[in-house]
């Protein structure tokens, strides 16, 4: 009886020890995790795609940002967040605890990168920046995204993101616009389809010199298809030749469209073909989608660049005959050529 007594006793006192020595020990663990780090100024780090947390942990201590890399897995582990960390460029303040440290590599406040894709750029144009762009890493989707597919706009992503996701982000910017829009559109439009809007969208993009002429020429557009006319829009011309690309002569000298350019049948040139082209011929902005869903109504119905004392201004001039619309034609052609001369004299 008194051995059984003396061993509780013992039992009772060793449990007592465990107990404090954890509590100890989850008092040390809580205040080291805590503590100012060893950092004296300002730093960038980065992670980079597929980098485990073990690795940038003994990285960061040996640059000097944390004081103990097994700590920082030891913490991951309680707290389940080993392969939360997210690859990017991360500013770590001074002293930051390794607390803070790991706190912002799992939430991913990763410092961002911005690219701006233009309206009215075709998906090769846009690609090929998203391509060059140096902050982003892997190789570009397969397949590719067809014409029309991404939403000209400015994105932000943090280094290492891959083209790929960029890729993907953009076409799903686009795809949450047509979802947003195509509800909201006029009744008896000339086209069925939200892919049909997007291609007369991309005509009127590629058409609109500035946004304050956007509207009309998509009521003029809309216009023509309802009453059965052609949309003789020279960019579509262009597209059939080049995908969008711009010409030249054989001296790399640009130039204009040449008569039997216009006159040569594919399945983009608006002047050969009835109603759409096959495709989109580049990626239109929310407001060119949103000009040919509802366009306002107009008696014009042909248009050419503006030509104001020899110059192109980049506006346009608008005429109800065929008779207003020729003299507007020649004033554009002529503006056009002495701008030619002047690129080949300079």
């Amino acid at each position: 009886m008194r051995f059984l007594k003396a061993l509780f006793v013992w039992t009772f006192m060793l449990a007592l020890l465990a107990a404090a020595g954890a509590a100890a020990g989850w008092f040390w663990y809580n205040k080291e995790i805590a503590r100012p780090g060893p950092l004296a100024r300002e730093t960038i780090i980065e992670v980079d795609p597929g980098e485990t947390l073990s690795g940038v942990a003994a990285r960061l201590e040996r640059d000097g940002v944390i004081r103990d890399a097994r700590l920082m897995q030891l913490k991951s582990r309680i707290e389940g967040t080993e392969l939360d960390i997210k690859s990017g460029e991360y500013i770590v303040e001074p002293q930051a605890s390794l607390n803070e440290v790991l706190s912002i590599l799992i939430e991913g406040r990763a410092i961002l990168y911005s690219i701006l894709l233009k309206e009215g750029l075709t998906t090769q144009q846009m690609l090929r920046e998203i391509e060059a762009n140096e902050h982003l890493s892997g190789p570009m989707p397969d397949p590719l995204p067809p014409e029309g597919a991404l939403l000209p706009d400015t994105y932000m992503f943090h280094k290492g993101m891959t083209r790929v996701d960029l890729v993907e982000k953009i076409m799903a910017a686009q795809k949450q616009v047509i979802e947003e829009l195509w509800p909201t559109r006029q009744e008896n439009l000339p086209f069925d389809t939200p892919e049909e809007a997007i291609i007369l969208a991309s005509v009127v993009e590629k058409e609109s010199g500035k946004p304050e002429d956007r509207n009309l020429v998509a009521g003029l557009f809309v216009g023509r298809l309802r009453n059965g006319m052609r949309l003789q829009s020279d960019p579509t011309i262009v597209y059939g030749i080049s995908k969008g690309e711009p010409l030249y002569n054989s001296q790399g000298e640009r130039r204009t469209l040449l008569r039997s350019e216009i006159d040569r049948h594919t399945e983009w040139n608006t002047y050969q073909v009835d109603g759409l082209p096959i495709t989109a011929i580049a990626n239109p902005g929310r407001d060119s989608i949103a000009a040919v869903l509802n366009p306002p109504v107009t008696d014009y119905v042909f248009f050419v660049a503006e030509c104001k004392d020899g110059v192109i201004t980049g506006e346009h001039v608008f005429s109800k005959t065929n008779y207003e619309h020729n003299r507007a034609v020649a004033a554009y052609r002529e503006c056009e050529r002495r701008e030619i001369e002047r690129e080949r004299a300079n």
